[in-house]
């Protein structure tokens, strides 16, 4: 089968030549080196000189671990463009990046990383100013719908909320897609996390994880995490912040503006991707014979929300809402000093909860709700 068309990849063209460094963030096997090589094939087609190189491999490795301008344009020659994969790899990266964009600008460089931490921690200062970073995801409705009509993507959906939307596993049958997730989870999802810091048990990770998987949709507490596994809340907030950075999971922080009656502090952890959060319960069943078709229905909407976002470059604030009677709405957008509320129902009959306090606490506000009968104008 074909790749799919990257909706990144525009956004990342519109950018080359600017003198700017490109980093691309994203977990892996979600398609950052096809995406590039792709980049990099539209630049030759051009007449641009181009080269990719994986930092990985020791060769590469050696030869970019220098400070020195004069080694660095030696081993790169006269390329207009060169990407660097997996660059956190190379030792004082953020050094080197900084060196190559001040001195050689006309070199555009793309870096990716698969984990935001490590390559952010490497770049963050010496780039100041001198970078534009961008997630790879993986696939989004957007772009199946290149590919897909709206009868064929509603046909798609209980594999998507079963399975996820990695390459690899979306082109998948449906008896090799769990043996794919597997790979992925046991091969890759712990790589960058136990090699950073202190963290050396994957059996801690794997049980953080689980709990979080089984809590989805719900507010998570660190306290009573820490309970479960035998750890400080505060190890707990660590291990839940380096999981996000690595792309596994991300937070949504409860929205509180003084209203004495709403929740303080509240979040909810989603993951990237529903197959890796299904494989970590080992439950692959059709969502009839499921229990918990609207927590994956909430959590494919907000991250396709999110992929969404960053492809029409919208910054907006995001939030879910609840008071202490128990009025909640599932996300909040927060943009140009308007609210804008959604509730997420998988099925279109399923009645919607009281939001009258939401719009009366908050104007101008609005509340959408998003059901299978209109989800497509909500993510595209």
């Amino acid at each position: 089968m074909e790749p799919y068309h990257r909706t990144l990849q525009k956004l990342v063209e519109k950018q080359l030549y600017k003198e700017k460094v490109i980093i691309i963030y994203g977990a892996r096997r979600t398609g950052k080196t096809t995406l590039c090589k792709t980049i990099l094939a539209n630049a030759a087609e051009k007449g641009k000189k181009t080269k990719y190189l994986n930092c990985e491999l020791l060769s590469v490795n050696q030869e970019l671990s220098t400070s020195n301008e004069i080694v660095l344009k030696n081993y790169l020659g006269n390329l207009d463009l060169v990407v660097l994969d997996e660059a956190q790899h190379i030792e004082n990266i953020g050094l080197v990046l900084k060196i190559l964009v001040d001195t050689y600008p006309e070199i555009q460089v793309i870096a990716t990383g698969s984990s935001s931490f490590d390559l952010a921690n490497k770049t963050g200062e010496p780039l100041t100013g001198r970078a534009r970073k961008f997630i790879l995801y993986p696939l989004s409705i957007q772009e199946l719908h290149s590919q897909y009509d709206q009868f064929q993507l509603n046909s798609y959906l209980d594999k998507i909320l079963r399975f996820g939307l990695y390459p690899s596993v979306f082109q998948a049958s449906e008896e090799d897609a769990p043996m794919e997730l597997e790979e992925i989870a046991s091969n890759y999802l712990y790589k960058d996390i136990l090699s950073f810091e202190k963290v050396k048990s994957s059996e801690t990770l794997s049980q953080l994880l689980q709990l979080l998987a089984l809590q989805l949709g719900n507010e998570v507490s660190y306290n009573e995490i820490g309970t479960q596994l035998g750890l400080d809340s505060a190890t707990v907030k660590r291990y839940i912040d380096l999981l996000e950075k690595c792309f596994v999971v991300f937070k949504l922080r409860s929205l509180n503006r003084n209203p004495r009656n709403e929740i303080k502090k509240g979040r909810k952890i989603y993951f990237y991707d529903l197959g890796i959060r299904n494989s970590l319960i080992r439950n692959y069943n059709h969502l009839k014979l499921r229990n918990d078709e609207g927590a994956l229905w909430e959590n494919f909407c907000i991250i396709e929300r999110m992929k969404y976002n960053q492809t029409q470059n919208r910054l907006v604030n995001s939030y879910f809402w609840r008071n202490i009677n128990k009025q909640e709405v599932d996300y909040i957008e927060e943009a140009d000093g308007e609210m804008k509320g959604f509730e997420f129902k998988f099925s279109p009959h399923t009645k919607m909860r009281s939001t009258k306090t939401f719009l009366e606490n908050y104007t101008p506000s609005t509340i959408q709700r998003v059901d299978q009968s209109n989800y497509l104008s909500f993510l595209m």
